[in-house]
């Protein structure tokens, strides 16, 4: 487990620095015309963007997957990410698409998805119903934002909510960092707060009740975190997929497979994984950068078949 940190901590630490000089144009220190800028005002907080969102979708599926017991579980799946999209949509629907009211506009989002959600599931804290009502607020939030796309007053307006739901971290700023940082990290922490109570989940329910958790309570934390978590992460970056879903498969057989166990780990590999992918995004000879979120989505995909495939051939 120590180690397994230890090697993700040394991997971003390597990573980070070198990502600051890929790109379409590679940055040399030394020699490239104003290096010091690009690499501290476009590079630098693009990098660490990128190891906020994914550090908070990481820990954000693993919880997930923790509490639904069920490996196929997505941060999507709550409608959270789908709230923090509509309320985005929504603001570049309006003409407010700026860097101040876009955020603004998502968070809200998912901050009303996360009250619907605690409203509807109620205090008896059941997990079918729970997931129930995710799946019906994503649905929701999704044809709420087809809608808005549909009623776009111009082609342009149009064309930039369907480029900002695909996802990217393209000249994002130190104010999109200060914005998603903190609420991120109090995600997690909201999510390290659960963890006890996902141990215990484990066991079943009833197990878990009998050992003093409460089902209220475990949802509070949980919704409080993993809306905190996507919920910033949708408002600087668009829509990221996947990232929650890969990452705990990939730490989970090198961890004790508890859920508190899995969630920094996750964290630690899901801001690598997006890091990466983001620099990938960058290098590549396209007319066009490639957008974050097709890329992550174009190496879930394959990914989800896979874990498909193998759980068909467990059950057989």
């Amino acid at each position: 487990m120590n180690r397994l940190v230890i090697f993700l901590i040394a991997a971003i630490a390597i990573a980070l620095p070198l990502s600051l000089l890929a790109g379409r144009v590679w940055v040399d220190p030394a020699s490239t015309p104003n290096a010091a800028a690009i690499l501290m005002e476009l590079r630098l907080p693009r990098g660490l963007l990128a190891l906020v969102v994914g550090a908070g979708l990481g820990a954000a599926g693993a919880a997930m997957q923790g509490y639904l017991r069920n490996p196929l579980a997505d941060p999507g799946l709550f409608g959270i990410a789908p709230g923090a999209a509509l309320g985005a949509v929504l603001s570049l629907w309006l003409g407010l698409g700026t860097a101040l009211l876009l955020p603004a506009f998502a968070l809200a989002g998912a901050a009303g998805a996360m009250a619907l959600l605690a409203l509807i599931a109620g205090r008896t804290g059941g997990i079918a119903l729970f997931t129930l009502a995710g799946m019906m607020l994503a649905s929701l939030a999704g044809a709420l934002s087809s809608l808005i796309i549909s009623f776009a007053p111009n082609a342009f307006a149009m064309s930039e909510i369907v480029t900002w739901l695909m996802g990217a971290l393209t000249d994002r700023s130190w104010n999109d960092v200060s914005l998603a940082a903190p609420l991120t990290a109090l995600g997690i922490a909201c999510l390290a707060m659960a963890g006890r109570g996902l141990d215990a989940l484990t066991l079943g329910e009833a197990a878990a009740r009998s050992l003093g958790v409460e089902p209220a309570r475990l949802q509070f934390w949980l919704i409080a975190g993993v809306g905190l978590t996507v919920g910033a992460g949708v408002a600087v970056a668009g829509i990221i997929g996947f990232v929650g879903l890969i990452v705990p498969h990939l730490v989970r057989p090198l961890t004790d497979r508890r859920p508190s166990s899995l969630l920094g780990p996750s964290a630690l590999a899901g801001a690598l994984l997006v890091l990466l992918a983001d620099c990938l995004c960058r290098i590549l000879p396209l007319v066009t950068e490639l957008r974050l979120g097709i890329a992550l989505s174009l190496l879930g995909a394959p990914f989800f078949l896979a874990l498909l495939l193998k759980m068909r051939r467990e059950l057989a």
